[in-house]
């Protein structure tokens, strides 16, 4: 078929966003069924985890998150896809059986991994010297410069930890933060 295959399993929220992803990749994938979370489904991932390694690529909204932290706890060496939330938007429905298989590629070419010994790179000041903190259009700026540093989008707290935890470097922040001012400046100078 010409997909791209995926060593891991992706572990995802329904049976919905396996169709989605098998649209984007070949991969194997075990639905989690919402936060239900089963002890036989723990043992599933758990299996998955110590053979093949997992990706988790939850919904991107509060209750993905939860089954993500969740997950994260039980499985500290799992990787993580983060779609962004305008990428699994459409029919009034966030989730990741709403991204196009484009979406869903780009997601698992930035894949992350949790660090457990998180780095104090980055501070709340700096999230606020970049307009990612405290000003109008922060949300919609740490939404954008999320998708780009592939962490995903959260509220300003969430955000700093997921740069620290996430290992994003200061070299990968400033360039994700140009390039966000770029396109900024771009939009405004075609207007």
């Amino acid at each position: 078929m010409g997909f791209k295959m995926i060593k891991e399993v992706l572990v995802v929220e329904g049976k919905q966003d396996v169709i989605a992803i098998k649209k984007a990749v070949e991969a194997d994938c075990i639905i989690t069924g919402g936060f239900s979370l089963k002890p036989y489904m723990i043992e599933n991932i758990r299996q998955a985890y110590e053979k093949r390694g997992i990706i988790i690529m939850t919904d991107p909204d509060g209750a993905g998150e939860r089954i993500r932290k969740f997950l994260s706890e039980r499985f500290p060496n799992a990787k993580h896809a983060f779609v962004p939330k305008e990428d699994a938007t459409a029919n009034n429905d966030v989730g990741i059986e709403q991204a196009s298989p484009e979406a869903i590629q780009r997601a698992l070419e930035k894949v992350r991994y949790l660090e457990w010994t998180p780095t104090q790179t980055f501070t709340a000041a700096d999230l606020i010297a970049a307009g990612l903190s405290g000003f109008a259009n922060a949300s919609e700026r740490r939404a954008k410069i999320g998708a780009v540093l592939g962490v995903g989008y959260a509220n300003a707290k969430t955000f700093l930890t997921r740069l620290n935890n996430y290992g994003v470097t200061e070299a990968e922040f400033a360039h994700a933060l140009d390039a966000l001012d770029a396109d900024i400046v771009e939009e405004t100078t075609t207007e």
